[in-house]
């Protein structure tokens, strides 16, 4: 049996500002919020389609991420006929796409992060 996918986590200068985008862009509800002992705001948990994607305060400059090892890509399942008006709320919002495939678009979250809508139909992914 194979397991499920347990989280994903961001690091993010402004966490607050990153779940934001998250749940706006994409409809993810927040499920948690955790604070340092001072108050300080630590992550944000938002649901993902039963797993969750933890944004965690980080003090690190960003990585500007391409291709190549390791994780370099954040994608979401949209509809076929969705995406021409999600690719205009994104830049309504400011966020440029930065190329189109057939089936994908990417783009940039507030923190630099590489993501995409894809609706490719490749069989092995369940609805």
């Amino acid at each position: 049996m194979a397991m499920p996918l347990h989280h994903v986590a961001l690091g993010a200068a402004d966490v607050a500002g990153l779940a934001a985008f998250y749940g706006e862009a994409f409809g993810l509800a927040e499920v948690a919020r955790h604070h340092e002992g001072d108050g300080a705001l630590r992550s944000i948990w938002l649901e993902l389609g039963g797993s969750l994607l933890m944004i965690e305060h980080s003090t690190e400059p960003e990585r500007r991420v391409q291709l190549g090892r390791g994780p370099f890509l954040l994608a979401f399942r949209i509809e076929p006929g969705a995406r021409a008006s999600f690719e205009r709320t994104l830049e309504e919002r400011g966020v440029v796409v930065e190329s189109r495939t057939s089936f994908s678009s990417y783009f940039r979250d507030p923190e630099g992060n590489r993501v995409a809508v894809s609706h490719h139909p490749e069989p092995s992914c369940p609805p």
